[in-house]
């Protein structure tokens, strides 16, 4: 893999299509097609300042991600397990995001149960704007983060019928 090269490719997925990217650290971001605007990957896409994008079809670079969430869609629990990742976050954010990828498939969690297990007690609404940041959703699983009262809160991407679908396919089954 080239250094400062974020290599990308889509996924058709049951949610509709996706787009992972890696750089040579590991995935960067999963997310809507619409969200990697052009090849400079804009907006929510942050790259770790990586400066160059690379559309691949079929994937190569991608191949062991898009893998995963192929294997995931398939009901494995354990798809993202030893893949590498390299978000682009604020240590809060990263201990957060450390945190929600600790919860198991087919459980939930609520905000301030996520904040404590952080070590972040009382910070459910900042646990909120982590997960809104999250770059790799799916992989690190914010769909499983709920209310207080197990209600269904936003989802960045595709919206709350896309979290409530992702919580039916790993069969929730809250705490």
């Amino acid at each position: 893999m080239e250094s400062g090269t974020v290599y990308a490719s889509t996924y058709e997925s049951p949610i509709g299509p996706l787009y992972v990217a890696v750089t040579q650290d590991g995935v960067v971001r999963v997310g809507l097609p619409y969200e990697a605007s052009g090849e400079n990957g804009s907006g929510r896409t942050s790259t770790n300042g990586a400066a160059r994008w690379v559309w691949e079809d079929p994937p190569e670079h991608s191949a062991p991600a898009v893998d995963a969430l192929r294997r995931y869609f398939e009901g494995d629990g354990d798809a993202f397990r030893g893949l590498p990742l390299a978000p682009h976050g604020t240590p809060f954010q990263m201990a957060i995001w450390q945190s929600c990828a600790e919860i198991p498939f087919g459980k939930t969690v609520t905000y301030g149960d996520l904040a404590a297990k952080a070590g972040r007690p009382g910070a459910a609404r900042a646990v909120g704007g982590a997960m809104n940041r999250n770059p790799l959703p799916l992989i690190v699983p914010c769909h499983r983060v709920v209310g207080s009262g197990g209600d269904l809160t936003g989802y960045g991407m595709g919206g709350l019928g896309v979290k409530r679908w992702l919580l039916e396919h790993e069969g929730r089954n809250g705490d």
